[in-house]
């Protein structure tokens, strides 16, 4: 509607395009319809695109059991793969994706892809701890004021300094 207006007030299609940030194309587009039926015909046609297989009642369905975790849905691991999910979707509302379209669901339900943190099993973060903590201040080399590049131990045992 704001292009019929700027149509109606004889701005050029190049500044409607700029100003609406739309393809100059579509402003033409638009302008033939506007010149032939007015401001009515370029009222909205509806929804663009196919309708969503899942509705937003499902989505909240397919949300709570996502929700409930991996291990509740049957799962033998707490993690979600796309893969799974989409089982989950299924399951819920009959409804089959493609595990590779499966995000463009979860981004719809506000969902973002997390990766889970990899620690060794291993891993001991007291004595990590312990290490940074009391090893690495003695281990660490400290630069001079002034000398670039050298440490205190260096610098001792160096020909330039005396004996």
């Amino acid at each position: 509607m704001r292009a019929a207006e700027l149509f109606a007030k004889g701005e050029s299609q190049a500044d409607i395009a700029r100003e609406l940030n739309v393809a100059h194309q579509t402003v033409s587009d638009w302008h033939e319809k506007w010149r032939v039926g007015g401001r009515t015909a370029l009222k909205g046609a509806g929804r663009a695109g196919r309708l969503p297989k899942v509705t937003a009642e499902e989505l909240t369905k397919v949300e709570r059991a996502l929700a409930r975790g991996p291990r509740a849905n049957g799962f033998p691991t707490d993690l979600w793969t796309l893969a799974r999910v989409a089982e989950v979707i299924e399951s819920v509302t009959g409804v089959r994706y493609h595990p590779g379209h499966v995000w463009r669901v979860l981004r719809q339900m506000g969902w973002s892809r997390q990766r889970p943190a990899r620690r060794a099993v291993e891993r001991d973060d007291e004595a990590i701890e312990r290490w940074v903590n009391e090893r690495w201040p003695r281990v660490k080399k400290t630069q001079d004021v002034g000398v670039r590049g050298s440490s205190s131990r260096t610098r001792a045992g160096s020909a330039n300094s005396p004996r």
